[in-house]
């Protein structure tokens, strides 16, 4: 059965209504070739006629053998990313550096649950793929990538050989964050980290945790901390949240005679929600527990300047882009590390003489 809608015009058709040849007309749209104002007016009011709106982009995409997008796999629901400052500059950066080719981008989710984004990084149209996030699924991603030879980017996380990394210096941060609470006098430090496996792991830092981990910058944060204090434990938490770090606040400081004297956060959120509980539970910050975070966000509603090592996620979503374009343009994509630095804020003094001494003892 034929249709009854009307065929879609062509630009051979409007052409043909302003006399002019099909070449001429597509210069006119696309503005690339010597075409005088007289005539592209008249290409113009041809194609306004007859309802034309322009090349199709698909089939402009079949004939460069692109779809003009660039995937951003997060390792959290889109909404929770949302909330994460650090993923928003990283995405302005992004979308900065991929400016030259004109693309567009595509927010995919990756978090392993059933139902979740899996088919979507089998099938999504991109022509590369920038992965961010401190994710413990990276390696998942990066192979079914490799198997649709899709080049991709890592923002934190070795993703191995052809695949740029753009990275902070985790482990050096987090050492010079932990010497300088040392240097306050503090001894009894807990950790607050990020998730270390696929599962999302929340609870208490465990050898076998540990030692399964598939996250590099959890792992590395880690490792920072206990280059200062060997014997640090804590607690793990299931994401990057307020509401994890709280969670975990709560369990660490809920008991007065194991409770810390300073408590490292593998990022501002959770460092926030640390001081969250601290404040339910009647400690104060810094007179009685210090904190320090990851990340230099402004985290909303934290009544405190945090003490924390601000990471440049602008500049790493912005190097991540640069490396997309040369991938795309078949040179091999710059890897580049960047360093943090160390701000001081109000949420770290010295220790508690009562935990002074106890540590001492």
């Amino acid at each position: 059965m034929q249709s009854d809608a009307p065929a879609r015009p062509t630009l051979a058709d409007v052409a043909a209504r302003a006399g002019v040849s099909a070449s001429t007309a597509s210069l006119a749209f696309s503005g690339s070739g010597p075409v005088s104002d007289a005539t592209k007016e008249r290409v113009l009011a041809a194609a306004a006629d007859l309802g034309y709106a322009g090349p199709d982009p698909r089939a402009r995409s079949l004939r460069r053998g692109r779809s003009g997008i660039v995937g951003v796999v997060l390792e959290e629901r889109v909404r929770a990313a949302f909330l994460d400052p650090v993923k928003i500059q990283m995405l302005d950066g992004i979308t900065e550096g991929i400016a030259p080719l004109g693309a567009g981008l595509l927010l995919l989710t990756d978090t392993g649950e059933a139902g979740g984004n899996a088919v979507g990084i089998e099938s999504a149209p991109v022509d590369a793929v920038v992965l961010v996030g401190c994710s413990p699924r990276l390696g998942v991603a990066v192979e079914v990538l490799r198997r649709r030879g899709i080049p991709a980017v890592a923002i934190e996380g070795a993703a191995g050989e052809g695949v740029p990394q753009i990275s902070i210096d985790n482990r050096a941060a987090t050492r010079r964050g932990a010497e300088y609470l040392r240097e306050l006098g503090h001894a009894d430090v807990a950790l607050v980290t990020l998730p270390f496996d696929a599962d999302r792991t929340r609870g208490p830092l465990t050898v076998e945790l540990i030692a399964a981990s598939t996250a590099d910058t959890a792992s590395e944060r880690l490792a920072g901390a206990r280059e200062v204090f060997p014997d640090a434990t804590g607690r793990a938490a299931a994401a990057s949240s307020i509401e994890e770090g709280r969670e975990a606040g709560l369990a660490l400081l809920a008991d007065p005679a194991t409770r810390p004297s300073a408590v490292i956060a593998q990022s501002d959120l959770l460092a926030a929600g640390v001081i969250n509980a601290a404040e339910e539970l009647g400690i104060a910050v810094p007179a009685e527990l210090s904190v320090l975070g990851f990340d230099g966000i402004r985290v909303d509603g934290l009544q405190h300047d945090l003490t924390t090592l601000a990471q440049p996620s602008v500049s790493k979503g912005r190097a991540a882009g640069e490396a997309v374009v040369q991938l795309l343009a078949g040179e091999p994509g710059e890897s580049v590390c960047f360093t943090s630095t160390l701000h001081v804020g109000d949420t770290t003094a010295v220790p508690h003489p009562a935990r002074a001494s106890r540590a001492t003892r």
